[in-house]
């Protein structure tokens, strides 16, 4: 099967765990850039970065790089494209464009115009008429990227953001994004070897990912649709090998997931039961301040409140409950917390052993780990 040069896009501070899961699903020459990782592939290794990645968000195959030195040649280098090769013409198409540091394209519009105009000439010249454009559901996605003088044309496998697993039905007011909480999780260096758990779980996010994760479950088991099924080149025959269950890996550790709110507990569970998962998660309705459960050599992991609901002194008082439940409740544990609220972070009152940057959204956070002992450091 043929080679091409693909691209997995991710969050920023993702692209290490992600180069990992790339070269586990057989990608090759992977090197990281940001908020991205390239690699090269077969059709195979398309089909299973969309089902097997749980870090990236979508995955795009090149088409063709090249430089320009005008709009005029830009746009003669895109109609010079066999086009026919990726869609016909009774297929509709989209356009995604991002621009940097142009002086031919002022912005992303501009780009999107000159690249549209050209493959429907060159499908016009050709073929005597051409395809249409549908901004809603199109059936091929075309991405255009374009730095200084250099452009990059990719067609993108994924349709919708693979972060849309398939299992939320419920959510509450701040969802944690799938693709950050596997993220966390991964970075955390959590992969099923001990119990988990998150005392604020929200729609559980963290734990039905954790959950897959110790199961070995594909992220995109629950998806319906991809892009790339619409290619010219679909095989259904290898998807169907690709996508037949395999028998999960067994998990003898528990994971537990609790929270103050019993709607946001609600939301979790029929979450869970949809991403089945549930019989591997033990839900419970409590505040942290009073959740008593014995741990040891476990992983916590936690999203708590960042202050867009919450007064200020009250933020603080949170952060401060929860450094003190870790250090007398949980000590022989390690805890991880992400949030934007630096202030209130402060007033966990430990000593972060490791700080990691992430972005929730486009909130930047820090992501940090705490090794909970027992008494003082050292002792």
């Amino acid at each position: 099967m043929k080679n091409y040069k693909l691209i997995a896009k991710t969050f920023s501070g993702l692209e290490d765990v992600l180069a990992k899961e790339v070269k586990k699903i057989g990608g090759q020459n992977v090197h990281r850039s940001n908020r991205a990782v390239f690699y090269e592939g077969d059709l195979e290794v398309i089909y299973k970065s969309n089902y097997h990645l749980r870090t990236a968000l979508r995955i795009l195959k090149e088409i063709e790089h090249f430089q320009f030195k005008d709009v005029d040649q830009f746009y003669l280098k895109c109609k010079s494209i066999k086009w026919k090769n990726y869609f016909d013409v009774e297929q509709n198409f989209v356009i995604n464009s991002v621009v940097v540091n142009s002086r031919d394209f002022r912005n992303s519009m501009f780009a999107s115009l000159k690249v549209k105009d050209a493959i429907a000439d060159y499908f016009r010249e050709n073929f005597g008429k051409r395809p249409n454009v549908d901004t809603e559901n199109p059936d091929i996605i075309i991405n255009v990227h374009i730095f200084q003088n250099n452009c990059t044309l990719s067609i993108d496998s994924t349709g919708e953001s693979l972060h849309k697993r398939g299992y939320r039905v419920k959510q509450g007011e701040a969802p944690l994004n799938e693709v950050l909480a596997a993220g966390m999780i991964m970075l955390a260096g959590w992969y099923g070897n001990s119990d988990f758990m998150d005392p604020m779980c929200g729609s559980g996010t963290l734990p039905i990912e954790a959950a897959m994760i110790a199961q070995n479950m594909p992220p995109a088991k629950f998806r319906k649709e991809f892009a790339f099924q619409l290619w010219n080149d679909y095989d259904q025959l290898l998807w169907d090998k690709i996508t037949e269950p395999v028998e999960k890996r067994e998990f003898r550790h528990t994971i537990y997931a609790s929270d103050i709110s019993g709607s946001n507990l609600l939301n979790a569970q029929t979450n869970a039961r949809r991403a089945l998962v549930f019989n591997k998660i033990k839900f419970q309705k409590s505040d942290f301040n009073d959740l008593e459960i014995n741990l040891k050599n476990a992983t916590i992991i936690t999203n708590p409140p960042y202050g867009e609901r919450l007064r200020e002194e009250n933020l603080n008082g949170l952060y401060e409950m929860i450094g003190e439940r870790f250090k007398h409740q949980y000590a022989g544990n390690s805890a991880w917390i992400l949030t934007s609220s630096m202030e209130s972070l402060k007033y966990v009152g430990l000593k972060p052993a490791i700080k990691i940057d992430l972005f929730n959204g486009a909130l930047k956070c820090k992501f940090n780990k705490y090794e909970l002992f027992s008494g003082k450091r050292g002792e």
